[in-house]
């Protein structure tokens, strides 16, 4: 299993610093744009903590 370092605090999978979830799910920020750099990523798996109790 990969390691996936995460530093979003806000997120319920991240914990010291790993991302938790079973699976990851990145996307292009821009639509129909060749994405060159992390800058132009997003988390699809990010899950606030406070919307999980």
């Amino acid at each position: 299993m990969s390691t996936i370092k995460c530093n979003v605090e806000e997120c319920y999978y991240n914990e010291k610093e790993h991302c938790k979830a079973s699976t990851v799910q990145v996307r292009s920020q821009f639509p129909n744009y060749i994405t060159s750099v992390s800058d132009d990523t997003a988390c699809e798996t990010f899950v606030p903590k406070v919307s999980i109790r």
